[in-house]
């Protein structure tokens, strides 16, 4: 039997991952579209730049990133505490 003081890595990194999956999206939907969807992937609407980007934006930019690293920090930490003790994923 695996005892809870093993399991409490897993745990924290998982709920820290749902939660920063849930803060990341709404970041990413808070980002003001500045695209005009397909076709900027084929090189149209290049017009808009990126000059008028305000505080706001940058700092919103910033937060995204963070988030984003956090969230990429407990996917990688999740790997490495499956791969080194395989046993804590089991519910048996």
């Amino acid at each position: 039997m695996i005892s809870l003081t093993m399991t409490w890595p897993i745990m924290s990194l998982s709920i820290v991952l749902i939660l920063t999956s849930i803060v990341l999206a709404l970041f990413i939907l808070l980002h003001k579209s500045r695209g005009g969807g397909m076709s900027d992937l084929f090189g149209g609407g290049m017009t808009t730049g990126m000059g008028g980007t305000s505080v706001a934006e940058r700092n919103l930019d910033r937060l995204t990133i963070t988030i984003g690293l956090v969230w990429l920090a407990a996917i990688v930490g999740l790997l490495v505490l499956y791969r080194f003790f395989p046993d804590l994923g089991t519910l048996g």
